[in-house]
């Protein structure tokens, strides 16, 4: 392969999950020019990968905005724009990753000859030369990632990505996180999805927060992205200090890799310091996107219910019970436990 590109347009978590694949490729082909399709958010993200050549942008915010408008002309003329650009990269092999249909189609519009699809849906397998299964029931951290290098050839370990980081970013975050009064070591909290049924119980946020404090000397620090600030009012008013809406995804990962810890649910930000090797605990229940972390210094705390994981059709009425059992003692002793590993 001398010419790659990846395909996985969305959403943070995934594309943190998947990104070591780019750097198993480059290691296994040093030469090769690998480039990385995403979306806005992710790409600002993806630009901070040390095994990527280029990281193109698939504008889909600014053009949902455009057809809003009735501006289909406008999108018409940048969609054909980014599809030459994709073209003009001649890519031997595009790997889709997310297996759904927006994706293979971008993946057939490179123009690459050779297609690579993982666990293709929605009609998806109609647009790739080759479909990969995705591994079923296994619990490990980027298991259906590993398992298609495996299929490619490529030697899947170490699965890991050490995200180019540059003392700039770090000193200027460290200065924004010293001016919300969050001096010495921090924990971070990551309380914050898009979806209710993947939240914990906000009040114990706020023991947590306390009870982390005590027990490890830790001040605890809350992220989250621009559509968690109301979320995150209550959260500050109980005296949670945060850079909530505050900061790029780069700058999120900075201050992720100056914490000694995290705790968060299935979000972007808890893989992505399971990501940065930072001891994490991640609360998880309707979700799993794993259960075994792969590392001493991190753990999954899930009660596989029999109604878990639900995903998107939660059945039990709005009271959330896999999330709800998770207690504050058990998050501490978790996290003091991995602290010890780490």
């Amino acid at each position: 392969m001398r010419r790659i590109l990846i395909v996985r347009l969305s959403a943070i978590g995934d594309v943190v999950m998947a990104a070591p694949v780019a750097q198993r490729l480059r290691d296994h082909y040093p030469g090769a020019h690998i480039a990385w399709l995403a979306q806005e958010a992710e790409a600002g993200l993806l630009g901070l990968h040390p095994a990527l050549d280029e990281v193109i942008v698939w504008p889909r915010g600014r053009w949902r905005e455009l057809r809003r408008e009735g501006r289909r002309r406008t999108w018409l003329r940048e969609l054909r724009a980014l599809a030459a650009v994709l073209r003009s990269r001649r890519f031997d092999v595009a790997i889709d990753l997310q297996g759904l249909l927006k994706s293979a189609f971008w993946a057939r519009l490179s123009g690459a000859p050779r297609r690579i699809g993982l666990g293709p849906r929605e009609g998806s397998r109609l647009l790739v030369t080759r479909h990969v299964p995705r591994p079923p029931g296994d619990p490990g951290y980027g298991s259906e990632y590993r398992s298609l290098l495996d299929r490619l050839g490529v030697p899947p370990e170490p699965y890991r990505v050490e995200w180019a980081l540059g003392p700039e970013l770090k000193a200027g975050v460290a200065e924004r996180i010293r001016e919300n009064g969050v001096g010495g070591d921090y924990a971070v909290l990551c309380p914050f999805t898009t979806r209710p049924q993947k939240h914990w119980v906000e009040e114990r946020w706020l023991e947590l927060g306390r009870e982390l404090e005590r027990r490890t000397g830790l001040r605890p620090l809350v992220l989250g992205g621009p559509g968690d600030r109301i979320a995150a009012r209550g959260l500050q008013a109980g005296g949670l200090p945060g850079l909530v809406g505050e900061t790029t995804l780069a700058e999120a990962a900075a201050a992720i890799a100056g914490a000694r810890l995290l705790v968060g649910v299935d979000t972007g930000l808890t893989h992505l310091g399971l990501s940065l090797g930072i001891p994490t605990v991640a609360l998880f229940g309707s979700t799993r996107p794993y259960l075994e972390p792969g590392v001493p210094h991190a753990r999954v705390l899930y009660r596989g219910l029999p109604c878990s994981p639900c995903r998107r059709r939660p059945v039990c009425g709005g009271s959330f019970d896999c999330m709800a059992q998770i207690r504050v003692d058990e998050v501490c002793a978790t996290a003091v436990g991995v602290l010890g590993a780490r």
